[in-house]
């Protein structure tokens, strides 16, 4: 009999033949914990043998159904059929030459239609790095070289990433930041329009809180010494906050006004994951820079910062880049997975996700009070989890409700400031019918905490 391989090719269907995590998984556990570090942790404890589409098939012959795409990653599934092709092609004609010594047509390739993709029509520029962390610092130096200022503004519950620089721009202390410190210095943090938590309530959210950011950047900081102002046009970690509408403009206006670059962290919310290709797009924001990784190389590490070209060019030569940066299997990968959203078309496929998501969530909060708010746009989709008739956080609810999908064959994430969100990052290739199990898995995870 033929084993069967990952890909879109793997039946599309949950299969739940062992305990979650079976006794293969239990035995790869106790090995890890032997042998890898004990801060690189697992969200749930079951060993990937095969993925493809919208199911994750572990050593024990459990098929799950993923609502995680590994954090936004697979977008366009595991082991999308143009993503493997060109990256074979490219692993039998060579594996790597390091782009700053001997360079590549795919780099180039991948930077071309990173300046037809991002938005605006000014000339752009790209460098390409290996993660998102990597990405966000190489754009504070980028902004930092070109206004010859040193100041960075961040806000409240952004994460940019795990290296000492953007842990300083990390709102989480655990587990992002605790106990790694001293941090870098000259970073800023001021107030995110979070609707569901603004105390005047969210009709005043966008106005009140840009009037207390701007004040704090003038009066704390000084417009003048600001570099960058970095913020996530969706937050990921921070709880899927959707800023209120009119919030991003103003930023991006007061940017403009003082010589600031203005950075768009599109790396989880990038690339159909919001039913556009960049979430910026949805009020019309041009950033000068934008950071992108996760779903740009179906899987295989890749990251940018694409930008205007006076700004890009400001760094000296030699001054960006990295043994890896833009590797070409990685490159190869990226002009699959790009191939791949054109032709299926999967900004559209992400807004129906986001139609069948939000419906029947906010039918399920109907039932249950515990779910405070559902947000979010396109495939990236939220509940907010209180205590019943407030707005205090639920992480416990959180948790429980989490630990009830894995054990029936959903994976889901946590997510939040608070640790009480529940975020949803399907693949974008999955089939309808999965959706709507998955749905219901959650919906009777509900109804037993």
């Amino acid at each position: 009999m033929t084993e069967l391989s990952g890909g879109p090719g793997l039946p599309q269907e949950r299969r739940v033949v062992t305990a979650i995590p079976g006794p293969k998984s239990q035995e790869l556990w106790a090995r890890k914990q032997a042998t890898v570090a004990a801060g690189v942790g697992a969200v749930l404890p079951v060993f990937v043998k095969r993925a493809g589409g919208g199911v994750l098939e572990d050593v024990d012959g459990n098929s799950l159904i993923d609502f995680g795409s590994g954090i936004a990653v697979t977008s366009v599934g595991n082991s999308a059929e143009a993503v493997v092709r060109r990256a074979t092609a490219q692993l039998a004609d060579f594996t790597h030459t390091c782009a700053m010594v001997t360079p590549y047509e795919p780099y180039i390739e991948v930077c071309e239609q990173l300046a037809e993709l991002t938005p605006g029509d000014h000339a752009k520029k790209s460098a390409l790095f290996n993660s998102g962390a990597e990405a966000v610092e190489n754009a504070v130096k980028i902004a930092r070289a070109y206004t010859k200022r040193q100041a960075v503004v961040v806000f409240d519950h952004g994460y940019h990433g795990r290296t000492n620089l953007t842990m300083a721009l990390t709102a989480k202390n655990m587990p992002y930041k605790h106990g790694f410190g001293p941090f870098a210095p000259e970073v800023y943090r001021v107030p995110l329009a979070y609707p569901y938590r603004w105390l005047t309530g969210p009709e005043n959210c966008a106005q009140e809180a840009a009037e207390q950011a701007i004040s704090q950047i003038t009066k704390q900081v000084g417009a003048e010494n600001v570099a960058a102002i970095i913020i996530e046009p969706v937050l990921g970690e921070g709880g899927f906050i959707e800023p209120a509408k009119g919030f991003l403009p103003a930023i991006a206006d007061f940017a403009k006004e003082n010589g600031i670059v203005f950075v768009a962290d599109e790396i989880q919310s990038g690339f159909c994951r919001t039913g556009q290709w960049f979430a910026c797009e949805d009020e019309g924001i041009v950033p000068d820079l934008i950071t992108t990784a996760k779903g740009i190389a179906g899987g295989l590490p890749l990251a940018a910062v694409t930008g205007r070209a006076e700004i890009m060019d400001a760094a000296h030569a030699g001054g960006l880049g990295g043994t890896y940066g833009g590797n070409p299997v990685a490159c190869a990968a990226a002009l699959g997975s790009l191939e791949t959203m054109r032709e299926q078309d999967l900004n559209a496929k992400a807004l129906r996700i986001g139609e069948v998501m939000k419906a029947r969530l906010t039918a399920i909060a109907e039932k249950y009070d515990v779910i405070g708010e559902v947000r979010g746009r396109g495939a990236m989709i939220a509940i907010e989890l209180v205590k019943s008739g407030s707005k205090d956080p639920n992480p416990e609810a959180t948790g429980a409700l989490a630990k009830a999908c894995h054990q029936e064959g959903l994976l889901v994430l946590t997510t939040g400031t608070y640790g009480n969100v529940l975020r949803f990052l399907p693949p974008l290739v999955i089939g309808e019918d999965l959706l709507n199990e998955g749905l219901d898995i959650l919906e009777a995870a509900f109804a037993k905490i």
